[in-house]
């Protein structure tokens, strides 16, 4: 339990910390008068006002928040206020908090791929090791033994063997695997994991460390983020249209999430918070009033039109981002709530 308390405020504080950094820091360069930075939420423990800005440490050490002054029509206006700057530095700014998260994640992986290595996981369906007590241990397979078959259906890459897997679910299944150019017909009963909610025979693919040089670690986690944007969008846009289930997960599933990898190794926590950290910066790019992405649509518009967005119509904009955004976390939380019972 103290770990995954202690994942939780570790992970979320950074990511969320950091992408307020970046709505505070462009603020500054802006010219803008940034009321309060502060570390965390709820009561203050301790503050200290540094020229127009007080920097506050509060109790709740989950992220942070800035309050720049004059986002709204509402407030007192002067020369340095939000909405007084021109558009390109007001979008700037807005941009800025994702623009964080994705460096942030940039940093990680740069940091791990150059202390650690880097994994590369082979596609081929060899066995690069056998979870003792397993089923493929108790049948006798061995590394290095390639797959065939598995009850019959032909495995050409690592990817067929859970498909085929879950057809024979707590049933006796023949496997048949190439072993020095001999093929062996190994029979085994698939046990079914709790955790993935599959049924597994045991075996994980042959994995290969490579160690990178300072620069080509830079060069890779660059590409690395890169290709993880591209996966969470195509999967988001699966989910809309249908073609992929919903599946997300709320707080409560991010937070056991980050206590069990936690667990495995701090490596894979940083890992964990660099995936986590371009999940934030790609949501909050989203079109949908109340995020970033949908205050970037206002500014645009604005600077198409020369207009801002009428109070009227932004008030409405904004209910139906809030909306929009209770509907997603409350089904976020119902995911949460059916994985732990």
């Amino acid at each position: 339990m103290g770990i995954t308390i202690a994942a939780t405020i570790f992970v979320f504080s950074l990511i969320v910390f950091v992408h307020e950094f970046g709505h505070f820091f462009t603020a500054k360069l802006s010219g803008m008068q940034v009321d309060e930075f502060a570390i965390g939420f709820g009561p203050k423990i301790y503050s200290i006002q540094y020229g127009s800005t007080l920097y506050s440490l509060r109790a709740i050490p989950l992220g942070g928040f800035n309050r720049i002054q004059g986002m709204s029509e509402q407030e007192e206006m002067n020369e340095r206020s939000f909405l007084k700057k021109k558009v390109r530095y007001r979008l700037i700014v807005i941009a800025a908090g994702a623009a964080m998260n994705f460096i942030l994640a940039i940093v990680l992986i740069w940091g791990v791929m150059f202390t650690v290595g880097s994994t590369t996981v082979s596609t081929e369906p060899v066995v690069g090791s056998i979870v003792d007590n397993s089923a493929a241990a108790n049948s006798g397979m061995k590394d290095g033994d390639r797959i065939v078959s598995i009850g019959g259906t032909p495995i050409h890459e690592w990817s067929d063997i859970s498909k085929a897997v879950a057809e024979h679910s707590r049933s006796v299944v023949t496997v048949v695997v190439n072993r020095d150019g001999k093929e062996l017909d190994l029979d085994m009963v698939p046990k079914y994991d709790n955790q993935s909610r599959h049924s597994v025979i045991g075996v994980v693919p042959v994995i290969t460390k490579e160690t990178h040089s300072f620069f080509d670690s830079a060069y890779l986690a660059v590409v690395r983020t890169g290709e993880i944007c591209k996966l969470m969008i195509t999967g988001m846009y699966g989910m809309i249209v249908g073609t992929e289930k919903a599946d997300l997960a709320g707080p409560i599933g991010v937070a056991q999430l980050a206590g069990q990898i936690a667990s495995v190794g701090f490596i894979n926590l940083l890992l964990f918070t660099a995936f986590l950290s371009i999940n934030l910066g790609i949501l909050n790019l989203l079109p949908i009033p109340m995020l970033d992405g949908g205050y970037i649509i206002l500014l645009l518009i604005e600077a198409v039109t020369g207009h801002r967005m009428p109070q009227k119509a932004l008030y409405y904009i904004q209910i139906v981002g809030m909306v929009l955004l209770g509907l997603l976390f409350l089904f976020a939380m119902v995911q949460d709530f059916n994985r732990l019972f």
